[in-house]
């Protein structure tokens, strides 16, 4: 109906026909005008927004527990067949090559310590070396352990084969002469008084031409006490090796052995620096000048845990005399379809190689027990220098190196020692001067154990619930997760989380430290949201 108080019309119009009969095609034009203007006033309603998803917002860096990448340190760090025998052993049991490298320090260190050492201008270092492998359970750490000490083992056999006679006739002399002084200790006491001088005099003659005691030499040995290892420098010439792919001797270093109460490691301490040892006690009275003790160990992570609640371990310089290897482990990516023997030439050349190292061992008796000193040349010892004001530098408060100074202040006099030995595994024992090449690659080791080392210092902090928010990171990482469940993560770790609150107190941890957050998200036809774990996408690169 057109009814527009422009039109002029009073009656209602239905159409423009009728208003065109009434008023003609003027009046129409003007009705559609007007109706145009109004039109125009109508202001088009603002389109809907399109909805659209919220925006995640960005992941910080995260703090990642416990976790530092750590390189893994070539075979070619050690010359000649030393080398080729680290990388075959390596290759063979799949395992990384630090953990063969310090391997095969520890047993150049055990058979030349005491025998050699090495002149840095201001001072003298002894040769012993102490090595330790950080890796869990399951991987290969006896097979490893084992290859190395093979030639050492077949050795010290030959040598206790070849002795057994002699050693069996000095026994005999010995057990005689003392029965002998106990029955004339029996007739002193009830000899006349003018008998007694000449009981005496029988005495002090059994006494002064029974022989020592003749013992097979041995090289070293897998655990030991303290008390034990006074013996055995006593007994072997002032040099003893452990090598051992059981943390039982960890257990003693760390204060855990006879209960907690804290075995006397003064004997491990003074085998390291080459400082005499005295020992006098009620039972036993123990001298040895330059006592030398080599070590290559091998502990698992959760012990290290363990030795966390020790304040010896660290505060007495323990740790700090270790050269750490702390691997990213490879257990779940070898290839059991890969089978690879060491070849027989390079087993038996390493053998031949171990075995030159103690040639003229043990010394002739009454033969001079002097080592021999050798010095830096001119390259090496300008690499030293600059190697050690470089540590100076760094380990400063604040500095790079601030967090395990104790162990760097130590480092330049390992570089050394182990810049003696590769000289001598390269060149023999006739060498009397360290030169550039094994002097740079003692200092290529050291700069890769640097993080090695802030690794298994990184774990002996960390507490229960850190180790359980590893524990979760190693999972994810493992499984490559982007995202969880709660529920997923405690049935794919049901071992370790038997309760849940456990497992949020290790995912909350996470949380703080950026590495996961935890959101909600609905679930269609139930109006409880499922709680999901998303990971930092840095965990996983």
């Amino acid at each position: 109906m057109l009814d527009s108080p422009s039109s002029g019309f009073t009656e209602p119009l239905t159409d423009f026909n009728d208003l065109a009969a009434i008023g003609g095609l003027e009046a129409v034009r003007e009705q559609v005008a007007a109706a145009e203007a109004a039109m125009d006033q109508v202001q088009e309603p603002e389109p809907e927004p399109v909805p659209t998803e919220q925006a995640e917002p960005e992941w910080p860096e995260p703090m990642v527990p416990g976790v530092l990448r750590t390189p893994d340190i070539p075979a070619t760090i050690l010359p000649g067949a030393w080398g080729d025998m680290v990388a075959a052993v390596a290759k063979s049991t799949q395992t990384p090559t630090a953990i063969s490298v310090l391997c095969a320090l520890g047993v150049l260190a055990t058979l030349l310590q005491r025998r050699f050492d090495v002149d840095c201008g201001t001072h003298t270092e002894p040769l012993p070396i102490w090595g330790a492998s950080v890796s869990p359970s399951g991987t290969r750490k006896t097979a490893v352990a084992g290859a190395f000490q093979r030639p050492l083992l077949d050795w010290e056999k030959r040598r206790a084969d070849a002795m057994r006679r002699e050693i069996a006739r000095n026994n005999t002399v010995r057990d005689t002469s003392l029965k002998r002084i106990e029955s004339l200790k029996l007739q002193a006491g009830k000899a006349k008084p003018e008998d007694l001088e000449a009981i005496r005099t029988d005495i002090e003659n059994e006494l002064l031409n029974m022989p020592d005691e003749l013992r097979a030499p041995m090289l070293f040995v897998e655990d030991v006490t303290p008390e034990t290892m006074q013996k055995l420098l006593a007994e072997q010439g002032g040099r003893m090796g452990v090598l051992s792919d059981e943390p039982g001797l960890f257990r003693i270093l760390g204060g855990l052995y006879s209960g907690g109460g804290g075995a006397s490691l003064e004997v491990f301490l003074k085998g390291h620096a080459g400082s005499a040892l005295k020992v006098h006690r009620s039972q036993r009275s123990v001298f040895v000048d330059r006592p030398a003790v080599s070590m290559s160990l091998m502990v698992q992570p959760d012990l290290m845990a363990d030795l966390a609640g020790s304040n010896q371990f660290r505060a007495s310089g323990l740790m700090a005399r270790f050269l750490w290897a702390v691997p990213v482990t490879n257990v779940g990516k070898r290839n059991v379809y890969e089978r690879y023997r060491i070849p027989n030439e390079v087993r038996e050349a390493y053998n031949t190689a171990a075995l030159a190292m103690l040639e003229g061992y043990p010394p002739e008796p009454g033969e001079p027990d002097k080592p021999v000193t050798l010095r830096l040349d001119d390259c090496a010892e300008e690499l030293w220098l600059d190697f050690a004001q470089e540590v100076e530098d760094q380990q400063g408060e604040g500095g790079p190196l601030d967090s395990i100074r104790d162990w760097t202040s130590k480092l330049p006099g390992s570089v050394a020692r182990v810049a003696a030995l590769l000289e001598l595994a390269a060149g023999g024992l006739g060498r009397d001067t360290v030169g550039m090449e094994a002097m740079y690659q003692a200092i290529t080791l050291a700069r890769l154990l640097i993080p090695h080392t802030k690794a298994a210092f990184n774990l002996l902090g960390s507490d229960a619930l850190e180790a359980d928010a590893i524990a979760v990171l190693k999972w994810v990482r493992g499984n490559g997760l982007e995202e969880f469940t709660q529920r997923e993560a405690q049935k794919g770790m049901e071992a370790r989380f038997r309760s849940v609150d456990k497992l949020k107190r290790a995912i909350d941890k996470l949380r703080d430290l950026d590495c996961v957050r935890v959101t909600k998200r609905g679930n269609k036809g139930t109006n409880k949201p499922t709680v999901v774990v998303q990971v930092n996408p840095a965990i996983l690169s």
